[in-house]
């Protein structure tokens, strides 16, 4: 679950992304914002997805409002949690800032299991292991 701050003005893209134990991206696991016209805004990930154009189609919703709330179901394997991986949430809202670590933390089995907060748009990230 995604809780964003009370800010102003356009809604937010988010990207959600799987960072491997070296600090590069792996795999994007969700975006919120379904407009391929503002993805460069995103900039570290473009440099990441933006080479390669994977498709994320079927992983796309819509943007946080200010104050919003969003639960995306994404999938990370396993074998991913206390292996030195890293789930990272970016944000960027048009004419206003963009958060390159909004929310970052290591995927472990403790820190999957509580909240964390943003250091942006986003106030915070809560994870529900099933």
């Amino acid at each position: 679950m995604i809780q964003m701050t009370n800010y102003t003005g356009e809604a937010a893209y988010i990207v959600i992304s799987l960072i491997d134990p070296d600090g590069q991206y792996e795999k994007t696991l969700y975006v919120n914002g379904d407009d391929p016209e503002w993805y460069h805004s995103m900039e570290e990930w473009w440099k990441f997805y933006g080479r390669k154009r994977h498709n994320i189609d079927a992983i796309t919703g819509a943007t946080i409002s200010g104050g919003g709330r969003a639960i995306q179901v994404i999938g990370i394997e396993d074998s991913r949690i206390d292996a030195g991986y890293r789930i990272r949430f970016e944000s960027a809202v048009e004419d206003q800032e963009y958060y390159t670590t909004d929310v970052e933390f290591p995927l472990t089995s403790e820190n999957i299991k509580i909240k964390h907060e943003g250091k942006g748009f986003i106030r915070y990230v809560r994870m529900m292991p099933n």
